[in-house]
């Protein structure tokens, strides 16, 4: 079992409030893990957000081959920032934990959007390729106004190892997940929330239906589907394909991992749309049992279920910040002064989705129009 902790909100906040939700949630996790991804970061990384950032970690070899790879490939270095390590008992530090933020190559400044984003994949996908073997690099996401933290331990524990509770480092979206895959080794690549081209997503529950949909996305011939260290990636790529790729809007998402039944479809006014979807998208159908928590590049954020709904989540909040939790006890550390009675918890038709700067929240049904 994994527990999920994301908070979205109009102001930024501090990534210790995601790891206090978890510690509220820890009968839920066995605290092997602990991955964070930060979105519309504020503090040191305000005034730079239009610059990628290169999250990971590196042996002190790795740095020297990160440097000399960067270079060549036409980055320039801007900044770079790092926690300050707390040497606790228990976790083995590694040499560097970085953020590291460039600016792009002359080729490139002036390029599309999209160009861009293929760029920065590609070199994260090269250096994870360079670094895997002996594990001197680690590259977990590289884009504009993104961070990436991840390691093995209790996710409290790591909050001190990384300094949470001292340094500035602030954001507005922020996704928690405490405890690595259950179904692999404990690895840093297996660790949530998975990260691509400015889509995000973390799970709970098993993924059944895992290979057949790794070996859909891997016949895309897009260069990013790879790795699948957790069965749980493949979540960010099908968000990825159907909005990305295809152009589908975000509600799509749901119909494409959870299609209705014949009777079902037959109610939408879109019902031939979704009949093609469920013919040619039918190796993407989840089997449960799963919630899935995710965001898009404008900072949407959103939770759906598997349709056996055998795994929990509740949404709520206030406007200005809300919650996406795998349990109640867990919005209530961070959000208690809310009506409770306006809580959220999503059933198998659902997906609740909340606006940018946390603006509103609402649930859509896959049986309305």
């Amino acid at each position: 079992m994994c527990r999920l902790a994301a908070i979205t909100s109009s102001k930024y906040f501090s990534p210790l409030e995601n790891v206090m939700a978890l510690e509220t949630m820890k009968e839920g996790h066995d605290g092997s893990g602990l991955g964070l991804t930060m979105k519309d970061l504020g503090g040191h990384f305000e005034e730079l957000k239009e610059y990628p950032i290169l999250s990971g970690i590196c042996s002190k070899e790795g740095a020297k081959t990160l440097d000399d790879f960067m270079d060549k490939a036409g980055f320039k270095l801007i900044d770079v920032w790092a926690p300050k390590i707390k040497q606790l008992k228990g976790i083995t530090p590694r040499d560097h934990y970085f953020a590291r933020i460039y600016d792009y190559p002359k080729s490139y400044q002036s390029k599309p959007m999209k160009e861009k984003e293929h760029l920065l994949m590609n070199i994260r996908l090269t250096l994870r390729k360079i670094g895997e073997p002996d594990e001197s690099i680690f590259a977990f996401s590289f884009y504009p106004d993104v961070i990436t933290l991840k390691e093995v331990g209790d996710p409290l524990q790591l909050a001190e190892f990384f300094g949470l509770d001292k340094v500035h480092l602030k954001a507005k979206v922020i996704f928690a997940q405490g405890r690595q895959n259950t179904n692999y080794a404990i690895y840093l690549y297996a660790c949530h929330p998975f990260f691509i081209q400015g889509y995000c997503s973390m799970t709970n529950g098993e993924n059944t239906a895992f290979v057949p949909i790794r070996e859909f996305l891997m016949s895309r011939g897009f260069p990013g589907y790879i790795g699948y260290n957790s069965d749980s990636e493949v979540f960010t790529h099908i968000l990825h394909y159907s909005v990305r790729q295809l152009g589908l809007p975000l509600t799509y998402y749901k119909d494409v991992i959870t299609p209705l039944k014949d009777k079902e479809i037959h109610t939408r006014e879109d019902r031939d749309v979704l009949r093609l979807l469920k013919q040619s998208l039918r190796p993407l159908c989840i089997d449960g049992p799963n919630v899935v928590i995710g965001f898009t590049p404008d900072g949407t954020c959103f939770m759906v279920h598997d349709s056996k709904k055998l795994r929990p989540g509740v949404v709520g909040g206030v406007e200005g910040k809300y919650a996406l939790m795998s349990e109640e006890c867990g919005l209530d550390s961070i959000i208690p002064k809310r009506n409770k009675s306006e809580d959220i918890f999503p059933m198998k038709y659902d997906m609740v989705i909340v606006k940018p700067q946390a603006e509103e929240v609402k649930v859509w049904s896959q049986l309305q129009n």
